[in-house]
């Protein structure tokens, strides 16, 4: 992956560079009115230019959140269970740590430790993504709904 990241750089910067060094005009030219380049020329350039810049960021945000993705997530301890938004600013979360499970509860000001469970929750495998509302109403608005696919 990072092979190909590095090949999709040099290949943005090598662009980059045939890009500029073909607008570059030598030092000794002397531009006069009238002469030259055109205001629609002018503005065609920096539509290009503009729009390679935005590809390439969006190619960027691609490659990170496919390395992102590709990282192994198995590695994680502490993994959130479930999520309970009780105010617009609090909320309770259920936590495993290890085996044993932790009712917590957030707010702007602390996070304290409700009640540690002495017997484990079940939680369904598809309920076991706690992600906000607001994230998984955009996320099926766009068509990439999480729970259909599993």
């Amino acid at each position: 992956m990072r092979r190909l990241l590095h090949r999709s750089l040099a290949l943005a910067g090598a662009l980059y560079v045939d890009v500029a060094l073909a607008t570059v005009q030598p030092a000794a030219a002397v531009v006069t009115p009238g002469s030259g380049t055109s205001a629609a020329g002018q503005l065609t350039q920096l539509v290009l230019g503009l729009l390679l810049v935005l590809g390439l960021i969006f190619l960027l945000a691609w490659l990170l959140r496919r390395v992102q993705n590709a990282a192994p997530g198995s590695g994680q301890v502490i993994e959130i269970l479930g999520s309970r938004t009780l105010g617009p600013r609090d909320r309770l979360l259920l936590i495993q740590v290890g085996k044993e499970q932790i009712l917590i509860g957030h707010t702007p000001g602390s996070i304290e430790a409700l009640h540690v469970l002495a017997e484990p929750v079940e939680v369904p495998a598809g309920a076991r993504q706690a992600t906000p509302e607001f994230a998984q109403r955009l996320m099926e608005l766009m068509g990439k709904d999480q729970k259909g696919r599993s």
